[in-house]
């Protein structure tokens, strides 16, 4: 490996970044500049732009735009409200009821949308208001939130697992599905754990006792909305069909439940929606495009094999290269946001946990946990922004109450990370994978 390399292709990518220079095209200018060391500049975009290019020719990511537009509109869908409702079933006799109808609306939500900022958004902005006027903390609450809103990246469908599925090669969509299920809900409930041992401790009230007519309504009102992941992960368990087609129809299923059944959204509004779309899947797929022409650079300079060495020179303990692992991936969440952490660190450590025998699935999982917390950190988290703003606290108030939650989900990861059945037991007895 050249270091040459290394040192411009990292030191300009920083300094892009502390000048304010967008992620994508940091990362974008970074490769080109890094090329340029070795061939003229009309050769340097000519490969560049081939790469971005290639990069995006995968079938996959057509699933991408799909879920994005499915999402927006399912928030503008009325859909939030009716799964606070049902959750409240679910939670409301719980010490904290209205906290944990909290997480359990972002685990249903955040799964639905297939974001974790408007999940946060969308449930902060309902919840926050109820739980002051219950005598809660607001910065506890705005916790809440922010700990509990990246959960629906993991629970399917999910986004993420399709971008590192591009990234690895063609790792099973589906199979990434259905492992992300039970570490998904481990990321909740062990910040449901966290929320009553401080519910009892402040004594804050069990609000909500539904009764059997309630529950029944609000769980009948409720179907529609949780049917779109019956539906699609059914579909593809099924082999009916791929994860792709699956975004499709879920666009269709969202449409007749938002402007047919529950008549939130009209015919006039679509456009605007459908524009909201089309800008967020142009920066999701531009900030690909770019990383896969950073990760051609990064293989040209064997640079994950380098480091990949150099970890194992540390340690050939399994054990050891994980939990390294784990600590650079929380660091670089710290600092980054998910999907270019996720398509930059990918190809540097996949080569590393294959050579120690890991599954990928089992391997996808790890990163997107990992990167979930990193979302819900200062100074870059997208959760911790849109926590507190919905929440009407400033960051400084919420990071104090924030660090049980931090300290129970690097448990949560551990557990994750060194017990592979929590990924890859769904896949293997529904799947054969």
């Amino acid at each position: 490996m050249e270091w040459s390399v290394v040192l411009v292709l990292c030191s300009t990518f920083f300094l892009f970044l502390c000048i304010g220079v967008p992620i994508s095209f940091s990362i974008g200018l970074a490769s080109l500049i890094t090329v340029m060391m070795s061939v003229p500049f009309d050769a340097a975009i000519t490969v560049i732009t081939q790469k971005m290019a290639s990069g995006l020719d995968s079938f996959s990511l057509l699933a991408i735009p799909f879920f994005i537009l499915a999402g927006n509109i399912m928030n503008r869908g009325g859909i939030a409200l009716r799964l606070i409702e049902f959750a409240k079933v679910i939670g409301g006799r719980l010490p904290g009821s209205l906290a944990h109808v909290n997480v359990l609306a972002n685990m249903m939500f955040g799964s639905i949308s297939g974001s974790a900022v408007a999940s946060g958004a969308a449930m902060g902005g309902i919840m926050s208001p109820l739980q002051k006027k219950e005598g809660y903390d607001p910065a506890f609450s705005a916790a809440v939130n922010i700990a509990s809103c990246p959960t629906g990246l993991l629970i399917p469908p999910s986004n993420t697992f399709i971008v590192y599925s591009l990234v690895t090669g063609g790792t099973s969509i589906g199979a990434l599905f259905l492992a992300g299920y039970i570490p998904g809900i481990l990321m909740g409930l062990s910040i449901m754990l966290i929320i009553g041992y401080i519910a009892k401790k402040r004594n804050y009230p069990v609000s909500l006792k539904p009764t059997k007519s309630e529950v029944f309504k609000k769980t009948l009102d409720a179907l529609p909305s949780l049917g779109l992941i019956v539906v699609i992960m059914g579909g593809i368990i099924g082999g009916i069909f791929t994860a792709t087609e699956a975004s499709a129809f879920a666009v269709v299923y969202t449409l007749i439940l938002a402007v047919l059944i529950y008549r939130e959204v009209s015919i006039k509004e679509l456009p605007k929606v459908i524009l909201e779309s089309v800008v967020t899947t142009a920066i999701v797929l531009l900030l690909i495009g770019t990383s896969m022409g950073m990760s051609w650079v990064m293989a040209n300079a064997d640079i994950p094999y380098t480091i990949s060495d150099g970890l194992l020179a540390i340690s050939d303990n399994p054990i050891v290269i994980l939990l390294i692992i784990n600590i650079i991936l929380l660091i670089v969440g710290v600092f980054m946001d998910m999907t270019p952490a996720l398509l930059i660190f990918t190809p540097i450590f996949f080569p590393i946990v294959t050579d120690l025998g890991m599954d990928p699935v089992h391997f996808g999982i790890l990163m997107a946990f990992n990167l979930s917390i990193g979302i819900c950190t200062p100074p870059v988290g997208s959760a911790l922004f849109i926590g507190c703003s919905v929440g009407g606290v400033r960051i400084n108030q919420v990071i104090k109450p924030l660090l049980p939650f931090y300290a129970v989900l690097i448990l949560a990861l551990l557990l994750v990370t060194y017990v592979p059945s929590l990924s890859l037991a769904l896949p293997q007895l529904l799947l054969g994978y």
